[in-house]
């Protein structure tokens, strides 16, 4: 913990006095409260870590888990109980707080609730968004999060392998989504990192599409997307399939999307820009017949979000570093048959990077 703590103050300048992060209620946690007080389990609803420029920090929790907080502290951090109530953590946090006059916020996170309510209990304070520091220190990852990504991309991965052993005629989107995160779970994940996505055919050319009670037809094409959770990390990976005869067009769209995630995969080093790898998979779609069809940047970081804060596309600037974990996920969409992505989880190393999912990424037809 002091490690992150210290990680993340070395990224603000100039260096506040404190860093506060504040939990709201489900879905309102801010997942920095997890890289700074590093705990596998709990909520956390409406708890706050104050962070000292020296690595120390504070953790204001209730009993509801106060044992959890105890055994992941261990000596890294003050765990200090209060009832979950205003009147005992207000008092606290301005005790803290005294002497400090400059606090750092993350502003992505905070709710508007919390900042009000801040305002009033550490009145006087100077208020400065710490965001994008907790977002640079947080896109490297240390070994063990690397570990707990290994975990959930090789769930993923296992459930990638074995899609097509679950497609049957009739079956519909809603379906095939709760037996492959019936599946993760049966293999170690604590839940799914995001709203599973299963699209059949036309379903297909909707990047973020929502599963329904569409029924599965000979000759369409099929695009899963989902990831699971290993103690708070995420994986991500898409696989697309086709189901029946065979479509010739969409077999060479799966054909060139595995080409272009090939060329951006092959730009992934330290100190590129992020958008050289959109880029690259960008020029070898465009220069297909299904030329501006990729919509969307190519990828994302991942970590205890599977949006972790960093993303990559035509504007991005960012220098890829070492330690970084992202998706590389370019995709065709063609309204009104389908569409195909391949995505996967990466880890960048000192001259490249290494692949985190593993699943199969060619062409795969199932027989109907």
């Amino acid at each position: 913990m002091k490690a992150r703590v210290q990680k993340v103050f070395a990224r603000l300048d100039p260096a506040p006095d404190a860093v506060l992060l504040a939990n709201a209620i489900e879905p309102h946690l801010d997942q920095s409260f997890f890289y700074l007080f590093d705990v596998p389990a709990g909520l956390f609803e409406g708890c706050v870590a104050i962070a000292h420029p020296d690595g120390e920090l504070d953790l204001l929790t209730t009993p509801l888990e106060a044992e959890t907080a105890h055994v992941a502290a261990k000596a890294d951090a003050h765990v200090r109980i209060h009832e979950v109530n205003r009147d005992e953590s207000d008092p606290l946090i301005q005790r803290l707080l005294q002497g400090a006059t400059t606090v750092g916020l993350n502003f992505k996170e905070l709710t508007h609730e919390w900042f009000l309510r801040l305002d009033r209990v550490a009145k006087g304070t100077h208020w400065t968004d710490a965001s994008l520091a907790i977002r640079n220190a947080r896109v490297t990852k240390a070994p063990e999060e690397v570990e707990r990504l290994r975990k959930a991309a090789e769930i993923g991965s296992q459930v990638g392998r074995e899609i097509p052993s679950m497609l049957r005629p009739g079956m519909t989107e809603l379906e095939l989504a709760a037996e492959m995160e019936h599946r993760m779970n049966l293999l170690g994940a604590s839940g799914r990192s995001f709203n599973t996505i299963v699209a059949f055919g036309p379903h297909g050319a909707e990047p973020h599409y929502e599963p329904g009670d569409t029924r599965l037809k000979p000759g369409q094409s099929i695009v899963c997307d989902f990831g699971a959770f290993h103690r708070r990390y995420a994986s991500d990976i898409t696989r697309s399939f086709h189901f029946g005869p065979r479509d010739d067009e969409m077999k060479a769209v799966h054909e060139t999307v595995e080409a272009a995630q090939s060329a951006a995969l092959a730009a992934i080093r330290p100190g590129v820009p992020g958008r050289e790898i959109h880029f690259a998979a960008e020029r070898v779609i465009n220069a297909s017949p299904w030329k501006g069809r990729l919509t969307h940047g190519v990828g994302h970081s991942i970590g205890l979000a599977v949006h972790d804060g960093w993303s990559y596309g035509p504007r991005v600037e960012d220098l890829v570093e070492e330690g970084m974990a992202f998706t590389v996920e370019p995709g065709i969409y063609l309204p009104g048959k389908g569409g195909v992505r391949i995505e996967d989880d990466i880890l960048v190393t000192k001259n490249g990077f290494e692949f985190l999912t593993t699943a199969p990424r060619s062409y795969i037809e199932v027989s109907a």
